[in-house]
């Protein structure tokens, strides 16, 4: 199939309550391990690519392994620029085939939120690429993010509410205790924000920061409104544990194609389960 916005698959999770997972391209070996699971459990997904991974692949070999893999794996896929930062780059995102774009205007007073959101949601919608927003600070580091726990804030129901009225948005991300990168304790998750904010909006809220999130804070989120899921930081844990342990046993490997090659496996694996956990197996 070729790439396609979130708008094809996220209204059906709302109405049917599962979630769909957000999984971060970082390589050739990540694009390859999520979207085989993808395809063996027949469930929808979405690339997530920063703006680091972007400097990293290069933005022409990220929209052209995303598209081989969206053709090859048979079930829909969307290309989605996670927290862009500008107009400038969401449009240049766009420009260059992605289907779906996150502008994260979440540091920004909140009028101006919403103003520049609603420019970004114009544009992309005009060209048939979906759009997510952001209210509120997510804590953790992911790539170019870095925000302290202290600095962390959470969304208030009553201006997401107002934020999705105004813009408009497909997906609508809101900081409800979650944060980015693995947790040193139990993330405490505020499902009261979660069950006020989605039953007043059209469309599925996101939750950042899914890696470590114990299994049943997630299908409550879920429950009650959590339709995008993203999970980045247990792939790369698992990736990089695969690959340690093969060359720590085999300290004279050198092949790369020996040690990524089972580290695209542990991707894989790890995927499948967060699908299986989400709920989207045989929603494809």
């Amino acid at each position: 199939m070729p790439l396609v916005p979130m708008t094809d698959f996220l209204p059906q999770a709302k109405k049917e309550g599962f979630a769909v997972g957000q999984f971060n391209m970082n390589n050739l070996e990540f694009t390859q391990g999520i979207a085989a699971a993808a395809k063996e459990e027949k469930s929808p997904f979405i690339f997530g690519v920063s703006e680091g991974a972007m400097r990293y692949m290069g933005l022409d070999y990220v929209v052209a392994m995303a598209k081989v893999a969206a053709e090859e794996s048979g079930v829909p896929v969307a290309l989605h620029l996670d927290h862009g930062s500008s107009f400038d780059v969401v449009m240049k995102c766009i420009q260059a085939g992605f289907s779906s774009v996150m502008f994260d205007g979440s540091h920004y007073p909140f009028e101006e939120n919403i103003r520049l959101t609603k420019e970004v949601v114009k544009a992309a919608h005009a060209v048939g690429v979906s759009v997510e927003g952001e209210l509120g600070t997510i804590g953790g580091v992911e790539d170019d993010l870095q925000v302290d726990e202290a600095d962390a804030a959470l969304a208030k129901p009553e201006e997401a509410i107002r934020f999705w009225e105004e813009t408009k948005v497909d997906a609508m991300a809101i900081a409800v205790g979650t944060a980015h990168g693995m947790y040193k304790g139990e993330p405490r998750i505020h499902f009261d924000i979660i069950e006020e904010t989605a039953k007043k909006i059209d469309v599925p809220i996101v939750l950042h920061g899914g890696s470590g999130v114990p299994d049943s804070a997630i299908r409550q989120s879920i429950s009650l409104g959590v339709g995008k899921i993203n999970v980045n930081t247990e792939n790369q844990v698992a990736c990089t544990q695969a690959i340690r342990d093969l060359l720590s046993e085999n300290p004279e490997m050198i092949d790369p194609r020996k040690y990524l090659g089972p580290g695209r496996e542990a991707i894989k694996k790890t995927v499948i389960g967060k699908i299986r956990l989400f709920g989207s197996s045989g929603k494809a």
